[in-house]
């Protein structure tokens, strides 16, 4: 029996790697929104820059996130018969 694929599958993995660059911006964009805030607050202009880069940073927590996820979908196909032939290669033998 196989599996039923979703009707929409397309669509939703089109949407998941949308969120990620949408995701990104979002968090610099409040970084950057903290950053002023902060500054504002307190009056220290380098405030602004320790908002700046926790948004950064929180970009790159989702990029490495989103990263381990595909790694994990990729380690699921290893011990799928279609695709055994392509682990068994090795890449550095090969002639050009």
């Amino acid at each position: 029996m196989s599996e039923k694929k979703p009707k929409y599958g397309k669509i939703i993995e089109g949407a998941e790697q949308l969120s990620l660059g949408i995701s990104m911006v979002v968090a610099v964009l409040i970084g950057v929104g903290l950053g002023i805030f902060l500054k504002n607050s307190f009056g220290i202009w380098w405030l602004l820059w320790v908002g700046v880069f926790i948004g950064v940073a929180a970009a790159v927590l989702n990029v490495y996130k989103a990263y381990k996820k595909q790694v994990q979908e990729y380690e699921e196909y290893k011990d799928d018969i279609r695709y055994k032939n392509l682990y068994n290669k090795d890449d550095d033998d090969e002639e050009y």
